[in-house]
């Protein structure tokens, strides 16, 4: 895409681009994302940015009216399995925040010069730049959702000092910390309705999770309801006015998290723009990283637009793909949890495995220190469940075994699934433990490392949803690299009734 594309673009107000590239206008030192509903600058006023640390890196300031910081992230990044792609998954999961450059660059694998270079080249800013750019926009959350002290939400943003926390605020948004409250509360006193929902949920920090185009939300929020594990995720309401709520172990402390289906998206044709949420936190600290991880679980960087250009145009998949626009894939809050979860999916339905899945919560998981409605755990941790007997679980011990080295393979670093995990290397090391075969692994892939080019041709709902349309497992081949989302447009398609979403028959007598 030239800048002559991105220029037509900005012009037509496409949302589709919001979070490719954002829009600086050098005559006003601001930068938009490109559906900016303002006058559209002239052509030679306005130069492009790949990031929104690029753009604050050459002392451009964030739009007040379309909020560029807000934008969903590329969906590039999640497709992109280089150093570049694994280094802007990690910092958005706060990598950079907690351990520094040297942390990611120790992760990565590659020198904190490289790494530099690589991004710099790509993204236009150094993972500090990002990193800080991320900063500045959770403290211009917490600074108009909360109530907090300005000096606490300095360091709960991430920043080194109150002095530097000022100095970026300044930077970016042309004011000070109080003035961008200011700002927040005048803009709040015009959603009534909204901040009423706030004040009945019982505090915690209130939340726009922002998506690109169309979502399917009764799809995902149905997805996710048939999963919930007793303890530690329930889903209350009624289709279209549903509430997923779970818990989260962060690195600084535990959260729970509240999600809610926006009546105007169910169905798949809303065009909405996001999610409500409110996160609780036991540290505020563990704002980004919670606020990724769940968009990470709804896949709420996805770009439909490029899925549906590639599987709507399918003979055979087409019609699922234009009669249920915005289908995502859903990924994970916690890959640890997601790889368990995966190997006590083996050979049995969905409500079983959720079933499994609630006794090893309420065997092993973490207690909460007060329960939060019906959820009262955390999963169980890896160290905790490689040496645990798990004789309260009615199944065979070949999966025991295999629960227990996943574990343990977790635990050693043997196994690493971590936003900037290589997911081939993570999918060699699932299958050279016992009781892993192909479908348990290409699911962890798929949920855990959120690849969106994932297809378990030994899945029984798969098969049948092959069935339905006509076609066979080689024809797959035509939907990269997006066969996870034609995956669950095949799950979908198989609903009625139910699909027994199983691992392959023969799998867990691969490795014994």
């Amino acid at each position: 895409m030239d800048d002559e594309a991105r220029y037509e673009a900005v012009r037509s107000r496409d949302e589709r681009f919001d979070g490719v590239f954002f829009t600086g206008v050098l005559t006003t030192g601001i930068y938009c994302r490109p559906s900016c509903p303002a006058v559209t600058p002239k052509r030679g006023n306005v130069r492009f940015f790949p990031s929104a640390a690029a753009a604050q890196r050459a002392g451009l300031r964030a739009c007040r009216r379309c909020r560029p910081d807000a934008v969903p992230g590329s969906a590039e990044w999640n497709a992109r399995a280089d150093l570049t792609g694994r280094a802007m998954r990690m910092i958005a999961d706060g990598v950079v925040d907690r351990e520094g450059v040297e942390g990611l660059a120790r992760r990565l694998g590659y020198s904190a010069r490289q790494i530099h270079r690589r991004l710099t080249a790509d993204l236009g800013a150094g993972p500090v730049a990002l990193a800080r750019a991320q900063r500045t926009h959770t403290a211009r959350v917490l600074l108009q959702t909360t109530a907090l002290p300005v000096t606490e939400i300095a360091f709960a943003s991430g920043f080194a000092s109150v002095r530097q926390f000022n100095d970026t605020i300044r930077e970016a948004h042309a004011c000070t910390p109080r003035e961008l409250r200011a700002r927040g509360r005048a803009r709040a006193a015009t959603r009534p309705r909204e901040a009423a929902e706030a004040a009945a949920g019982g505090g915690g920090v209130e939340l726009r999770l922002a998506h690109r185009g169309p979502y399917a939300a009764a799809e995902v929020f149905g997805f996710l309801q048939r999963r919930a594990v007793p303890g530690i995720e329930e889903v209350t309401g009624e289709t279209g006015a549903r509430t997923y709520r779970r818990t989260l172990a962060l690195p600084h402390g535990h959260g729970v998290a509240e999600v809610r289906e926006r009546a105007d998206e169910a169905g798949g044709g809303g065009c909405g723009g996001w999610l409500p949420c409110r996160l609780r936190l036991a540290d505020l600290r563990d704002l980004t990283t919670a606020v990724q991880r769940m968009r990470r679980l709804f896949d709420l960087d996805a770009d439909p637009y490029a899925v549906a250009d590639r599987l709507g145009c399918d003979p055979l998949l087409g019609p699922l793909v234009h009669r249920l626009p915005g289908l995502r894939s859903p990924g994970a809050s916690d890959p640890h949890e997601a790889a368990v979860r995966a190997v006590l999916g083996q050979q049995v339905t969905v409500g079983a495995a959720r079933t499994l899945t609630g006794v090893l919560v309420a065997a092993y998981g973490k207690p909460l220190p007060a329960p939060d409605g019906r959820l009262t755990h955390l999963f169980p941790d890896s160290g905790t469940l490689a040496g645990a007997p798990l004789e309260e679980l009615r199944m065979p011990g070949s999966r025991r075994r295999a629960v227990r080295a996943v574990a343990a393979a977790l635990a050693d670093g043997a196994l690493v699934l971590d936003p900037g995990a290589d997911r081939d290397e993570a999918e060699r090391a699932l299958l050279d433990l016992p009781g892993v075969g192909p479908w348990t692994a290409g699911y962890v892939r798929m949920r855990a490392l959120g690849d969106p080019d994932v297809f378990l041709t030994g899945d029984a709902g798969v098969r049948h949803g092959l069935e339905r349309i006509g076609a066979r497992a080689p024809d797959a081949g035509r939907w990269r690299p997006w066969r996870s989302y034609a995956l669950h447009h095949l799950w979908n398609a198989t609903l009625t009734p139910p699909p027994a979403e199983t691992g392959s028959e023969t799998e867990t007598a691969e490795k014994r």
